[in-house]
């Protein structure tokens, strides 16, 4: 059985063998086949070569022989043409059949350029018969383009402007499409979004028409522009110019501002290199003349607007403005005034009226707005800060000379002189109302005229005239205020020299004092609360502690000097300690810790008016008065009724 299969595996394998020489064989023989294909292909690929060369050859020769024939025939035929002109009768189809207007025209076309060649002496009569035909064709063909263009037909338009190109007429069919373009284009009130219509429509058609859109374009926006919005503008200025200065710079700045508003819009389209150059000469050309006095204008109308709201403000309260003078004797007055505080001439009733309106303030600070933005947007970039500068200067001459600082001038003329029974304080509510006009100013000077000024010269000079007018201000506020403080100790002082009696501290009958506190004091503390309750409504910030601060050392000074003008019994002083404790209680509502610890001071200084004589030296060593000088609690001891006949003074010899 293996004997078997083994012969039948080495039969196998010899058959493999056989087959495998075979098919080795049959692989070198195609080899050599595809070899012979490969030089046959290579044989044939040069044949071709030299072939394609030889056609090429033949072409050129052809083409250099068939060229010369083509020009040939085509100088045979303009020279035919030519002798038709020149026996003055035009027989060519070409010429009298209206539709080959194409054909004629590249043929006249010609002609007009080899006659311009020709001597003028002996071929006149020829060249003005060839120039008049050209200058017909010339003119029907802008008249096939016109009539193309009123039926709509884009591809009769693009086919006649392309034979024009080469006319000299071709700019007058530009001009043809640009004049029937805006026909009926302008039908609205609003020239400037029909402008931009009109520009829009065409942009989308004029690259169909003509081989150079950009230039057709750009050359209907300047017509557009030195045309229709020249005149527009010009019509709008020119009727108030000279009458109304307001209206005049609304309608500057609006139409400025809607003009550059329309560039914007197209500089989306293409108008060849420099478009953004392009527009803005045109924007020039229509507003320069008026963009050149813009400021003048500008100024003289703000003057002129801020002086009338001025005026009527105070022709409505029936005043008749103060001259404040200057120079000389007035600058001398104002020095002694800074200097001593002294109300230096007649004190004037203002009946209450602080003669500052924030009115008038919104009004001046709204035009001094508008001015801003119109000065903004009207100036030339290098006029900018230097414009705005002199708006900023209208506004602090306006607002806070001729207002501000008239109303504290003339508030501080109405302050009544300390020793005055008048009670008439209005110089708080001129502060108050001056805080509040400081604020809006400052508003104003940040939000409106810093992004004007903010990278050029002038901001320093704009900050420095800003802290320069507000330190003066402060200087007449400060004065005005300390004035004001001097009146109110002055009419407590009335109120104390009118209400308490010596009798209050020394009563006939010691046994029968009935009431808790003096009257003088009742008077006194209502008066203050209500000051402190003023200075708190009229004042912000850290100038309210400021000022009551003062007002409460001053208030404890007018106490402590008015006690020491009388001679207390033991009664007597206890009703002086219960004044006291009504005069602690009302300092406490101005949370002045220094107020309030001077009162406590007091109030201890008048425990020495009722303490029994041994215990007096405890009471002087005690934690609040033993820091005070000992003149001070000998002073207070000599008033007591009993100083003398308790021999009290040895308790500070």
């Amino acid at each position: 059985m293996d004997e078997r299969i083994q012969r039948k595996v080495e039969k196998l394998e010899q058959q493999c063998q056989k087959e495998a020489k075979e098919f080795a064989k049959k692989v070198q023989e195609l080899q050599k086949s595809n070899q012979v294909a490969f030089q046959h292909f290579q044989e044939l690929d040069e044949h071709i070569s030299y072939v394609a060369t030889k056609v090429c050859h033949l072409g050129d020769q052809l083409e250099g022989v068939n060229t010369p024939r083509q020009r040939a025939v085509e100088a045979q035929k303009l020279m035919k043409y030519f002798n038709e002109f020149l026996d003055g009768e035009l027989k060519s189809d070409v010429f009298t059949n209206s539709e080959k207007i194409k054909e004629a025209a590249d043929i006249i076309q010609k002609l007009h350029l080899i006659a311009q060649e020709l001597p003028f002496d002996r071929f006149s009569e020829v060249k003005s018969k060839i120039a008049s035909k050209y200058h017909d064709l010339e003119c029907q063909l802008i008249q096939e383009f016109t009539n193309a263009q009123r039926r709509g037909e884009i591809s009769r338009m693009r086919e006649v402007a392309a034979v024009l190109l080469h006319f000299k007429g071709y700019s007058h069919c530009v001009d043809v499409y640009i004049k029937q373009c805006q026909e009926g284009a302008f039908l609205r009130n609003d020239v400037f979004e029909d402008a931009a219509i009109l520009c829009q429509r065409v942009n989308k058609q004029v690259g169909e028409v003509f081989s150079n859109p950009e230039t057709v374009l750009a050359k209907l926006i300047q017509n557009i522009f030195e045309a229709k919005l020249q005149s527009y503008v010009k019509d709008q200025l020119e009727e108030h110019r000279k009458s109304d200065a307001e209206q005049y710079l609304k309608n500057l700045y609006d139409l400025y501002t809607r003009t550059t508003n329309l560039s914007s819009k197209l500089m989306e389209f293409n108008l060849g290199t420099d478009k953004q150059t392009f527009l803005s000469k045109l924007i020039k050309s229509i507003f320069i003349s008026y963009l050149e006095n813009y400021i003048e204008v500008e100024i003289g109308y703000l003057k002129t607007r801020s002086a009338m709201i001025l005026q009527r403000y105070y022709d409505s309260k029936n005043h008749q403005k103060r001259s404040i003078g200057t120079g000389g004797i007035q600058d001398l007055k104002e020095r002694i005034r800074q200097r001593t505080n002294l109300p230096l001439g007649p004190s004037i009733d203002t009946h209450g009226e602080t003669f500052l309106s924030q009115e008038v303030v919104v009004n001046l600070l709204q035009e001094t707005k508008q001015a801003f933005e119109r000065c903004h947007r009207l100036s030339d970039p290098s006029d900018l800060p230097k414009n705005a500068f002199r708006i900023f200067s209208m506004l602090v001459e306006f607002l806070c000379t001729e207002h501000i600082d008239y109303a504290l001038e003339t508030g501080l003329a109405g302050i009544p002189s300390s020793d005055s029974r008048s009670a008439n304080l209005y110089f708080l509510d001129v502060v108050h109302q001056a805080n509040t006009i400081f604020h809006l100013f400052d508003k104003q000077f940040n939000d409106h005229l810093m992004p004007l000024i903010s990278s050029s010269p002038k901001l320093s000079e704009c900050l420095q005239k800003k802290k320069d007018i507000i330190e003066q201000m402060e200087v007449k506020l400060d004065m005005g205020i300390d004035r004001t403080l001097n009146c109110m100790i002055g009419q407590m002082k009335h109120i104390l020299a009118a209400e308490q009696k010596k009798t209050d501290f020394k009563p006939e009958d010691e046994n029968n004092v009935l009431i808790q506190y003096t009257n003088a004091c009742v008077k006194v503390c209502g008066y203050v609360r209500k000051q402190v309750e003023k200075i708190r409504n009229s004042m912000d910030g850290k100038n309210v502690d400021t000022v009551l601060m003062e007002l409460g050392v001053r208030f404890h000074r007018l106490i402590y000097e008015h006690l020491q003008q009388y001679s207390y019994s033991c009664m007597g002083g206890m009703l002086a300690i219960c004044d006291v404790a009504e005069y602690r209680k009302c300092a406490k509502d101005f949370k002045i810790p220094l107020v309030l610890q001077l009162f406590d001071t007091l109030h201890a200084l008048c425990n020495l008016l009722v303490v029994a004589p041994d215990n007096l030296k405890q009471v002087c060593s005690g934690e609040q008065l033993a820091n005070l000088d000992k003149n001070i609690l000998h002073c207070f001891v000599q008033l007591r009724a009993d100083y003398r006949s308790a021999r009290l003074a040895r308790h500070f010899s």
